[in-house]
């Protein structure tokens, strides 16, 4: 791995689990990382009796099937001997996807340009939800053209990377276009 990668390996999630998801999370990293891949989130719900819903990816972002297949391998047993989650759940492995969770740093500098939407700890000149497009990190804070929402003027809006709760890509054609040409730079 170049420096460039290990960096990206070492950088750590801005938005995190809380609760039981936190404690899968405090689980899975280690194991996550010790394989070369990034943690980018967990969610734990009652979806089909039981659901433990691990997002990773490899530090550029990518992410196969056989790499779910090797991460599910490790982390299967080190849960089953954690214990982090009371009852009998399935444990789902996957890519963070096109409309991915924007978690780190580097994930709000690499998607900039498009469309995302977030939501605020603390109100932000009255609201704790954004949408629009991401123009990147600036200092301490991701900067949103929220354009005009809700008949409001909001235009440029600098949001503390410290009060971000939740942060998410759009689904948009654009996504779509880019996830197709990587799928033909594959095949």
């Amino acid at each position: 791995m170049n420096a460039t990668a290990d960096n990206e390996q070492a950088e750590p999630r801005l938005i995190r689990e809380s609760g039981i998801s936190a404690r899968v999370a405090a689980v899975a990293e280690p194991v996550i990382d010790a394989l070369g891949y990034r943690l980018v989130r967990v969610k734990v719900s009652s979806r089909d009796g039981g659901t433990v819903q691990v997002m990773a990816e490899r530090p550029d972002g990518t992410m196969t099937v056989e790499d779910c297949e090797t991460i599910s391998r490790a982390l299967s047993p080190v849960l089953d001997v954690e214990d982090p989650v009371s009852g009998a759940y399935n444990l789902e492995l996957s890519s963070p996807g096109i409309d991915r969770p924007l978690v780190r740093r580097s994930d709000f500098d690499r998607w900039s340009g498009h469309e995302m939407r977030l939501e605020t700890a603390v109100p932000i000149d009255g609201r704790k939800r954004f949408r629009g497009k991401l123009l990147g990190t600036r200092g301490d804070d991701v900067v949103v053209d929220a354009g005009e929402e809700a008949g409001e003027a909001a235009g440029e809006v600098a949001v503390p990377l410290a009060d971000i709760v939740e942060a998410k890509l759009v689904l948009t054609d654009e996504l779509i276009r880019i996830a197709l040409k990587a799928q033909e730079r594959k095949g």
